[in-house]
C-alpha cells in the first residue's frame, strides 16, 4: 500500500515550467525547487535526468538538432549560467533572481542528501579529481552517504563495461548520481542511461574540479555579472578561447536577434 501510494505521488510531480531559448527547453527554477523534486523522485523510485546548462550547452543544442533532441527530454534544465538566466527574464518574464549554478546546485543537494539519508554517487573526471572531490563532501557534510565513485574512462565504454558501470550505481542504492563528463557527453550519457540508472542523474561538469579544488572559481562579484567566462577564460586561455569566441557570439547574436523580432 505504501510503495503504491509513493509511486502514485511522484506520478504527479509537477517538473519546472519551462521557456524556449533558442529550440531548447529551459526551466525557470531554483535551488530548493530542483531539489526538492529531485528528493520527491528518489522518494518515489523514479529515475530523472537534470542538467546545468550553461551558455555553452545551451549553443550546442540550439546549433545541434540531435543534441537539442537530448536536452529537451531532460526533465529540468537550469539555468547555470547568468547570461542563460537573463535571457530567461528578458525573453520570458521568468522572475529569476538567480541562477541554479551546477557547483553550487550540488552542494545544496549534498547538504540535503545528507539530512535526509540519500546516498550519491559521482561518476566523472580524472581519479585524482573524484577522489578529493568526495574527500572534501564528507568534510563539508559529516553525514554524507557516498555510495561510489569513479572517474571517466574518457572513451566509449564497451558495452560490456557500461553494463558493469550501471550495475554499479544501482546496487550502491544511490538516489543522487552526479555526473562530471563535460558537455555534450555527460547529457548524451544521462539521456541514454534514464531507463537503467535508477536514480536522478544530475549533470554538473566543472563542478567536479571546483568542488575536488582542482580548478579555481570565478570570484563571487564576477559570478554575480556573468563574467565567470572571462576568469575562466584566464585561467585555461588555450582551452577555452575558441569556445567562448564563438558560443558567446553566438549567444549574443541570438537572443539580440530575438529581441530584435519581437519589436519588429
Amino acid at each position: 500500500m505504501g510503495t503504491s501510494t509513493a509511486l502514485a505521488d511522484v506520478d504527479r510531480i509537477t517538473w519546472p515550467r519551462k521557456f524556449d531559448l533558442f529550440g531548447v527547453r529551459v526551466s525557470a527554477t531554483t535551488y530548493d525547487e530542483t531539489t526538492r523534486l529531485a528528493t520527491d523522485a528518489v522518494r518515489g523510485g523514479r529515475s530523472a535526468c537534470v542538467s546545468a546548462l550553461a551558455v555553452h550547452g545551451l549553443i550546442s543544442g540550439a546549433n545541434d538538432g540531435a543534441f537539442r533532441s537530448v536536452l529537451n527530454t531532460f526533465d529540468i534544465l537550469t539555468p547555470d549560467g547568468q547570461p542563460v538566466r537573463f535571457a530567461l527574464n528578458l525573453l520570458h518574464h521568468a522572475g529569476l533572481a538567480d541562477r541554479v549554478y551546477g557547483p553550487e546546485l550540488t552542494m545544496r543537494m549534498c547538504a540535503h542528501a545528507a539530512r535526509e539519508g540519500i546516498g550519491v554517487y559521482l561518476y566523472g573526471s580524472y581519479p585524482h579529481v573524484v577522489a578529493k572531490m568526495a574527500q572534501n563532501l564528507l568534510y563539508r557534510f559529516p553525514e554524507l552517504q557516498i555510495s561510489g565513485y569513479e572517474p571517466s574512462a574518457f572513451r566509449k565504454l564497451t558495452p560490456a563495461e557500461d553494463a558493469a558501470l550501471v550495475n554499479r550505481i544501482n546496487e550502491s542504492g544511490a538516489g543522487f548520481v552526479f555526473i562530471g563528463l563535460g558537455c555534450p557527453r555527460q547529457e548524451q550519457f544521462a539521456a541514454e542511461h534514464r531507463q537503467a540508472i535508477r536514480g536522478v542523474q544530475v549533470c554538473v561538469g566543472a563542478a567536479f574540479d571546483f568542488i575536488a579544488g582542482n580548478k579555481p572559481m570565478a570570484p563571487p562579484w564576477m559570478q554575480r555579472r556573468g563574467l565567470e567566462w572571462l576568469f575562466r577564460l584566464g585561467q585555461e586561455p588555450s582551452r577555452l578561447w575558441r569556445r567562448y569566441a564563438v558560443t558567446n557570439a553566438a549567444f549574443v547574436v541570438k537572443l539580440c536577434g530575438k529581441m530584435l523580432g519581437r519589436r519588429a
